[in-house]
């Protein structure tokens, strides 16, 4: 059980950003981003989009670094792999 996250390269309002996931369960992930004080609205069906600013923090808290194509590998093996239209 695991929550992952990858490099902040997704640029959006003014901001860079990443992926924060679990390959274990939602409940794991949802857990965690409240450790880090992340809202639900940063949900994204089977992610939290995260600020640049936060990713050290969630290092620190025990999130492992591992590339986007990991993420999405892993949220496939663990069924938990969801897409979501985005907003423009």
């Amino acid at each position: 059980m695991a929550i992952l996250i990858d490099n902040a390269h997704w640029p959006r309002w003014d901001r860079m950003w990443c992926h924060l996931v679990s390959d274990t369960s939602l409940d794991e992930l949802h857990a965690f981003a409240r450790e880090l004080g992340i809202p639900e609205r940063g949900f994204g069906g089977d992610h939290y989009d995260l600020p640049e600013e936060h990713r050290e923090r969630a290092i620190e808290l025990g999130a492992l670094e591992v590339s986007s194509q990991e993420i999405v590998r892993r949220l496939k093996a663990a069924r938990l792999r969801k897409r979501v239209k985005h907003q423009p």
